[in-house]
């Protein structure tokens, strides 16, 4: 592979994204915006990371910032798990550190929530330390130069890949890593056919010699997600509206959302089911909507619950809020999205 750098290279020089977080690749930036791309597109983040950074802009600042905060901040990246590990690995940084950031590969790859291609991301990018940073684009590149159909989830491909990138890595570590970011996000591209044409690197593809570069990288076959139905309650009183905060573990854990049932619960049992909890109000059907999650997928049938005073059998089921505080302070996940939506209306009647 030692032939693809300086073709590489000198395409990275003319050709590479312009992205917030390469004006300023401190360690902090650099890290924030790898957690934030995990799964998630370059477009979706940036203006979740300008805000992040408004709001939080030292590590010092994140590993202090309240729950609510954060999570709000994350509020439609997904994977909220992310945030929370973002900031443990921050409170390790100050109480580990004295809030100084770790200087080695070794020590990133110790902190809560950095993998190899994370720890290897910031410490080539922001450290300027020659180690490779390996990511699915990594992966993609690799097997279609090499038309290897092992599947990418194999380990000992994944050792071979590191260890290949890790040999022929020039000085300028963080550069290459990037330009091999770049490569597989705007030319060796994991969705539809490849811009071949362009690529820098395609005299030395075995894939393009072939004619079958969607034919890599080979995945395991994706497990069929688990259904799941439920039922949303929009209850309001008085322009101000019941929200629970989720379990700390598990699923979009420690978010808020407007309480909800499992299964689908007809109009005329949520009429049984309102006399049982004693709500006095009108009831009305807000419709279904569906969000899929990476493992399952959630079908969901909604109805607005309206009261004009708070009865004593939902003091315990969470907090009421205005809409401001539902936009601004509390982080609703996307899931609720449609439901959100039905507030917005209902505000502007």
């Amino acid at each position: 592979m030692k032939e693809i750098v300086a073709p590489l290279l000198l395409w990275y020089d003319k050709n590479a994204r312009v992205l917030p977080w390469r004006e300023q690749p401190d360690p902090y930036r650099v890290w924030l915006s790898e957690i934030m791309l995990q799964q998630t597109r370059v477009e979706a983040v940036k203006d979740y990371y300008e805000r992040f950074l408004q709001q939080l802009p030292t590590v010092q600042d994140l590993a202090e910032a309240d729950e609510d905060l954060l999570l709000k901040l994350w509020q439609g990246l997904g994977y909220y798990n992310r945030a929370r590990n973002l900031q443990k690995a921050a409170k390790v940084i100050c109480d580990t550190y004295g809030g100084k950031f770790p200087t080695s590969y070794e020590q990133w790859l110790e902190l809560p929530g950095i993998g190899a291609y994370t720890a290897g991301a910031v410490a080539s990018i922001a450290l300027g330390q020659r180690v490779p940073a390996v990511d699915g684009n990594v992966y993609r590149i690799y097997t279609r130069l090499h038309a290897d159909a092992t599947s990418i989830n194999t380990p000992a491909l994944q050792r071979k890949v590191r260890q290949e990138v890790l040999d022929i890595l020039p000085e300028q570590a963080g550069t290459f890593n990037q330009a091999l970011m770049d490569l597989g996000a705007m030319i060796c591209v994991p969705n539809g056919r490849p811009h071949c044409e362009e690529c820098p690197i395609s005299a030395f593809c075995k894939a393009r010699a072939q004619g079958n570069m969607q034919d890599y990288p080979v995945k395991p076959a994706k497990k069929q997600r688990k259904k799941e139905q439920k039922t949303v309650f929009v209850i309001d009183v008085q322009g101000k509206y019941l929200i629970r905060k989720r379990p700390e573990k598990g699923l979009l854990a420690g978010t808020w959302e407007f309480p909800s049932q499992e299964g689908m619960v007809s109009l005329e049992e949520l009429q049984e089911l309102a006399r049982e909890w004693k709500l006095e109000g009108d009831i009305r059907l807000l419709g279904s909507a569906k969000h899929i999650f990476s493992h399952v997928e959630w079908h969901m049938l909604g109805y607005a619950i309206s009261l004009a005073q708070v009865p004593d059998e939902l003091q315990d089921w969470g907090i009421f809020c205005d809409k401001d505080q539902l936009e601004h302070k509390y982080s609703i996940p996307s899931a609720y999205a449609y439901y959100m939506d039905q507030v917005q209306i209902a505000y502007k009647k």
